[in-house]
């Protein structure tokens, strides 16, 4: 086992693995000395095999090649398929490890069958689609790849220092992202709208509205690695990586990006001024200071979010026009929608909005994908809200910690299978992707984003940590279970 955790969340003395409950805990922990001590034996056999995952290389490359795009960038690079490349690669090892070890295909969980329910449904809609062929090409050609990508993040981030080793990516990614975007803005290159910047390369970040909800999202991830690194340089540059993606989405001038931010900022600070209450003042007391320095015509486009006379381009009231259109449509037909990616295509007598997307996640679903589609994306949303209070709970299990009474404080009822450090990283982790979430979320109110990459990859990271754990507990339950009479002979 004995391996570190990449953000160095610090290591324990102990086995205890009690999640810190104050700022002091906190630092302790931080300050400790990195031995790690050992946990169960069929952890440190398991995690010894995932050491040679070719399969989690795969889902590396491949959440490189969505980011960075270099196809967008490098001459000549166009003509080769990276991202299936990738993508067939780490699901082939994958699927070959797990063979080999006798297992099935692939994990099952509820967040799995929820992302190939909404597959499924998207399939079974189509004939019943205003336009059959565009309903299937948006599934062959977006939400097929989305749900083969979750079958392999469910399967490939099964331990802690992997799913910090894929966020890492993730952060560093859309920290890139957001430095070309700045870049982009101060040369005034790259901008549309009177000013507004939009993303560098093309995909799910080239629209400065899906720009900012990408950083809106990844924002939280940077400020955990900022705040959790022990090393000052790693601090800074994960500090910077925040600072760039704040820019950007002041830059992208998205009103919906505006509002996402307000609610993952006290969402996220209400996690971590558990844990750091300095540095989360410090960051509050950052942004007080930067915001102002924004042009007055950002704060004008803020300002049309309650006064449409300042909306110059009318879009608050083309928007709302829109939606209205988009919960017709689901009125119309509740069963079945209109077909995936197909409400831009639907546009009956009196429509006056023609040509345009709902510009809200649910109502995305609802008029595409009918009641189905709508109770499985909800699923979905509410198995990330609540994994937390899930993780915190088995946390308490594998801590060896019996959960409070109304009698009795937390006392240890047997062997830790986690370490203080692993403690820390899951009760930090768990409250940092809550936040991802919610910033995400309330972002996707005012966008289409149902059938794109960033919901998914915040919903894996979202309940890593609680698969981990369960694992860990089903094994240590059958290692301690005896052996049957007659098994040794």
């Amino acid at each position: 086992m004995n391996e570190r955790l990449a953000f160095s969340f610090g290591g324990g003395r102990g086995t205890s693995g009690q999640v810190p409950s104050s700022a002091r805990q906190f630092d302790d922990l931080m300050t400790a000395p990195r031995s790690v001590e050992p946990v169960a034996q069929a952890e440190v056999v398991d995690e010894t095999q995932e050491k040679r995952d070719w399969g989690f290389l795969g889902l590396l490359l491949f959440t490189a090649v969505l980011y960075f795009r270099p196809q967008d960038q490098i001459p000549g690079l166009s003509i080769l398929p990276l991202a299936e490349i990738a993508a067939l690669f780490g699901l082939g090892a994958m699927v070959y490890n797990r063979m080999s070890r006798g297992q099935t295909f692939s994990r099952i969980t509820p967040e799995l069958l929820a992302v190939a329910g909404l597959a499924l449904v998207m399939l079974l809609t189509a004939p019943f689609s205003v336009w059959k062929g565009g309903a299937i090409h948006t599934f062959t050609d977006r939400f097929a790849k989305v749900l083969l990508i979750y079958v392999l993040m469910t399967n490939t981030l099964t331990s802690f220092l992997r799913v910090q080793r894929f966020m890492m990516i993730v952060i560093a990614a859309t920290g890139y992202l957001a430095a070309r975007a700045v870049f982009d803005y101060l040369r005034g290159f790259n901008l549309i709208e009177n000013g507004r910047v939009q993303g560098a390369v093309g995909g799910m970040f080239q629209n400065p509205n899906d720009l900012a909800l990408n950083m809106v999202s990844v924002l939280p991830m940077a400020v955990l690695w900022a705040v959790a690194a022990r090393r000052p340089m790693h601090r800074l540059f994960a500090a910077s990586l925040a600072l760039m993606m704040l820019f950007t989405i002041v830059m992208s001038y998205s009103r919906g990006g505006f509002v996402g931010l307000a609610v993952m900022v006290l969402i996220l600070g209400y996690h971590l001024a558990r844990q750091r209450p300095a540095a989360v003042a410090a960051a509050a007391l950052g942004l007080v200071l930067i915001l102002p320095l924004a042009p007055s015509s950002y704060w004008n486009r803020i300002a049309s979010i309650t006064d449409e006379s300042r909306d110059e381009t009318g879009s608050r009231k083309a928007r709302r026009i829109a939606m209205r259109e988009a919960w017709q449509t689901f009125l119309t037909f509740p069963f079945y929608g209109v077909g995936a990616g197909m409400f831009e295509a639907y546009n009956p007598p009196g429509r006056e909005e023609i040509w345009r997307e709902t510009h809200n996640v649910v109502l995305q679903v609802a008029a595409e994908l009918g009641i189905l589609g709508l109770a499985l994306f909800f699923f979905m949303m509410w198995r990330a809200l609540t994994a937390r209070s899930v993780t915190r709970r088995l946390l308490r299990r594998a801590s060896g910690v019996a959960p409070p009474s109304r009698w009795r404080p937390s006392q240890p009822s047997g062997p830790a299978l986690v370490t203080k450090e692993e403690a820390i990283y899951i009760d930090a982790h768990t409250g940092t992707m809550t936040a991802s979430v919610i910033g995400w979320f309330v972002c996707a109110l005012f966008a289409s984003v149902a059938y794109t990459w960033t919901f998914y990859y915040l919903l894996a990271l979202t309940v890593a940590p609680r698969d981990i754990l369960k694992a860990r507990l089903a094994r240590a339950v059958k290692a301690s279970r005896p052996a049957p009479a007659g098994a040794r002979l």
